[in-house]
């Protein structure tokens, strides 16, 4: 079975090619340790082939499903993002996180790593649910149960005594 992500650029022309990916559950599984399990994203590829190198400017709409960082119940989470990424032919490393180099017998390219990183990166740093959409038992219990800080005061008479010997030095 091909994967929709694996792009063969030997038989297009050069130019500007566009593709569709639909990004469901089925993607993320390809990721153990992702945190999105789930998600209806669309992805939008526009592939511009020249004679040296491969462009590609990625867009993504959609939903993804997370939990919330307040009440940990699962939510939507709507995704808006984009990603440009260089692929040039040769042998050596790049050291741009958007350039890629692909060995010069190559004859397509996966695009998988770059749709998930782009994904997650337009993720927010802490996913939550309007205040008022929260489950409200798990937002009582985490109120419950969290540290409050302690109002003391401290005496003076309270200092260890290895250290009072400091107090004379001025």
């Amino acid at each position: 079975m091909k994967n929709q992500f694996e792009i063969p650029f030997v038989g297009l022309k050069i130019g500007i090619h566009d593709f569709e990916f639909k990004i469901d559950k089925s993607f993320f599984a390809g990721f153990p340790y992702s945190i999105i399990d789930n998600g209806d994203l669309k992805v939008w590829m526009e592939l511009e082939k020249k004679e040296t190198m491969l462009i590609a400017d990625f867009e993504v709409f959609g939903t993804v499903k997370m939990d919330c960082a307040r009440c940990n119940e699962e939510m939507d989470i709507e995704i808006e993002g984009e990603l440009t990424i260089y692929y040039t032919f040769g042998n050596e490393e790049a050291e741009d996180e958007n350039l890629i180099v692909i060995p010069n017998e190559s004859y397509q390219i996966d695009v998988t790593q770059s749709i998930y990183e782009m994904i997650t990166m337009a993720i927010p740093l802490r996913p939550i649910h309007d205040e008022d959409e929260c489950d409200e038992e798990m937002v009582k219990l985490i109120e419950k149960f969290q540290n409050q800080p302690k109002e003391e005061k401290i005496n003076k008479d309270d200092i260890d005594p290895r250290w009072s010997a400091l107090k004379n030095l001025n």
